[in-house]
């Protein structure tokens, strides 16, 4: 069975790379929409972005919370990500999303500032 790549988040969607991630998190750029952060990284290697989501053990010390958030983020992420698919910009990101909030927001929400941090990166 072949995967859509527009329905799902796949495995090779996923950014893993330890020297990726080290390289986004020193050179990338960023878009900032609160509670999420955009870092993104021109990555042509691939011909897809990739994307690393997380949430701060800092500010959610319970494990319960962090993940939920994160899941909510994967969601979010996954119905939207059409935004960068069907962009003008047919460069690949290599893309970290960050929630930088302390306090945990309804879905919709989060939803909402996701779609215009996606936006905003489409038009950087």
């Amino acid at each position: 069975m072949k995967e859509d790549i527009h329905k799902k988040f796949t495995k090779r969607e996923r950014l893993k790379s330890k020297e990726l991630i080290k390289e986004l998190f020193e050179k990338g750029r960023s878009v900032n929409c609160f509670p999420i952060r955009l870092l993104y990284l021109s990555n042509e290697k691939r011909d897809f972005p990739q994307v690393l989501i997380t949430v701060s053990k800092k500010k959610f010390k319970r494990a319960v919370d962090r993940n939920r958030i994160r899941r909510q983020m994967i969601e979010a992420y996954r119905i939207n990500k059409h935004f960068l698919l069907n962009s003008k910009f047919k460069t690949p990101y290599a893309i970290a999303i960050i929630y930088v909030s302390d306090k945990k927001i309804p879905f919709q929400e989060l939803e909402r500032k996701l779609i215009l941090a996606l936006q905003r990166l489409n038009y950087v």
